[in-house]
């Protein structure tokens, strides 16, 4: 069976108790990431320095990973008002939105633990660009449909479960990619500069395909998407192999995934860190995906009026990843977690029940600055703790905040069905902040989360 070499509550691996190096330290890393002197250029050069949130991009083959990842959530963001916009025409049903999200969420949840086996085991590279030909191909069939009036329902939901059969591939060996590109000295800052290019993209991508729809149909707007996404791909070509931490012996398939399995459930504070980000993400975010029900019912604003919300949200989003990648202070980072998560309830409750669009757009923006600010903190925690052996594996349980919101959407919807999409916000906005709180008070391995992080920033 192979053998991980598993980090106590302490912060010391069993294999550093036998006097051999855990696999975190012993795993040969990039020659570019090994100066910890990282946003200085040599002396000589001429260039003034570069500031300290960009010193990520110092990396070419970073840059490359950058802009694929850029243009491929451009994409996503784009895609998700295109989706909700067509499912709202073609049923006028809250609960088909919720239908359509939930077969992007159930493939994921079932198969992650799948994708990340692979992107511990094979060339991540050729994993993501793999899993972004299916999107492409499944998008443009879409678009040839929508293009000659014989797109229905049910070809959305086809295409919602291929989605979510791909990203459970994608997604891990996206997240372990970064690893192998910039190595863990700048991990922190080129993950968050990640999340802050992800959360421009909900900005940019929603806003322009709600006034593309507006401007000059859907068709249109659908074709431009594809295109992103190709060119997506395209930018992968730039990358270099990126191969997957070797390991003494890798084992069968479904031994490399019990061996993931059997790593989280063995480091406590990994464990109670993926639910503590999961499971409040799982009852708030999916108010993301009601938007439209907002726009079209309780505001009557348009495409436009979607395209201006989601990008409001997608801005909160970002400077939340932004205040992360600027954050240089590594005390308190529980304390930021809860205070964003107290401020993120709040803020979608008051939305949710804001009787004018006008307010609901700096409500809706500062809601997403903090659950971002707190998504990212609890990603990054995650990332940082976990040896390179099973980060690919660890990143697919990850995979569930894209999920579990997604599949969250399914209830939230049903319950705006019934009582209203404000009340069913507002009521889940609730539940999350009560929730966040009920793990800190249970957790004793969450409460000493602070000093494991220290201790794993100086190892």
């Amino acid at each position: 069976m192979p053998r991980v070499a598993y980090r106590s509550e302490q912060g010391t691996s069993a294999n550093e108790e036998e006097g051999v190096p855990s696999p975190a330290s012993a795993h040969e890393r990039p020659d570019h990431a090994a100066t910890p002197e990282l946003s200085r250029d040599r002396p000589g050069t001429g260039r003034p320095p570069r500031p300290r949130i960009l010193t990520s991009l110092e990396v070419p083959q970073f840059r490359w990973l950058f802009a694929s990842n850029t243009t491929f959530f451009l994409a996503m963001g784009g895609q998700q008002v295109l989706r909700s916009w067509l499912v709202f025409q073609i049923t006028g049903s809250e609960l088909a939105l919720g239908w359509v999200s939930a077969l992007v969420a159930l493939p994921m949840l079932l198969i992650a633990p799948i994708g990340g086996a692979i992107a511990d085991r094979f060339d991540r590279r050729t994993v993501v660009a793999g899993g972004q030909l299916i999107v492409v191909l499944g998008e443009i069939t879409v678009l040839a449909l929508l293009l000659t009036g014989r797109l229905r329902y049910w070809h959305l939901l086809v295409m919602a479960a291929l989605m979510g059969t791909s990203f459970p591939f994608i997604m891990p060996a996206r997240q372990a990619i970064i690893a192998n590109v910039v190595g863990r000295a700048r991990m922190t800052n080129a993950m968050a500069l990640n999340m802050a290019a992800v959360n421009t993209t909900r900005v940019v991508g929603p806003a322009v395909a709600g006034f593309a729809i507006g401007a000059v149909g859907v068709g249109p707007a659908y074709t431009v998407n594809v295109v992103l996404y190709v060119i997506a791909l395209t930018c992968l070509l730039g990358l270099h192999s990126a191969p997957a931490a070797r390991g003494p012996n890798r084992g069968t398939m479904a031994q490399s995934m019990n061996e993931g399995l059997r790593y989280i459930l063995h480091d406590r504070l990994v464990l109670v860190l993926l639910f503590f980000g999961l499971v409040p993400m799982f009852l708030v975010m999916p108010f993301q995906n009601l938007l439209v029900v907002f726009t079209e019912q309780v505001w009557r604003v348009g495409p436009e009026g979607l395209g201006i919300l989601s990008a409001a949200a997608g801005a909160g989003g970002m400077v939340g990843a932004v205040l992360v990648a600027w954050r240089t202070e590594s005390k308190g980072r529980l304390r930021s977690m809860l205070m964003a998560a107290f401020a993120f309830g709040l803020f979608l409750f008051l939305f949710a029940l804001s009787p004018w669009y006008l307010l609901a757009l700096p409500l809706v923006f500062l809601a997403n600055v903090f659950a971002n600010y707190y998504s990212a903190l609890n990603n990054i925690a995650i990332q940082m703790l976990v040896p390179d052996e099973v980060r690919g594996r660890v990143s697919s349980f990850l995979m569930m905040s894209f999920s579990l919101p997604l599949l969250g959407t399914l209830p939230v919807a049903a319950v705006a069905e019934l009582l209203g999409a404000p009340a069913a916000v507002a009521g889940a906005s609730v539940i999350a902040v009560l929730v966040a709180v009920g793990f800190y008070v249970a957790s004793p391995s969450l409460r000493g989360m602070d000093e494991r992080m220290r201790r794993a920033m100086v190892e």
